[in-house]
């Protein structure tokens, strides 16, 4: 993977060039093609969705964790 910057109206972007499995790129060009977008788009969409599920599951995970051990910390504090 190779990085390098640009600029765009809103700022500086990286460009991240990935190298995929020819099967995986028939199959991003077939969704995106199914979706009216650009392979690209439909990689900048997918990786955020991505990004916030694993946010959003770190958030949940250290509720729990708080929750869970809140007696604990009374204690303790």
């Amino acid at each position: 993977m190779t990085e390098r910057a640009r600029w765009c109206r809103f700022g500086v972007m990286k460009v991240l060039e990935l190298q995929l499995p020819e099967q995986t790129a028939s199959k991003l060009q077939e969704a995106a093609e199914g979706l009216s977008v650009s392979p690209e788009q439909l990689s900048i969409l997918s990786i955020e969705e991505k990004l916030a599920q694993l946010e959003e599951d770190f958030r949940r995970s250290a509720e729990y964790a708080l929750q869970k051990n809140a007696d604990l910390y009374r204690r303790l504090a």
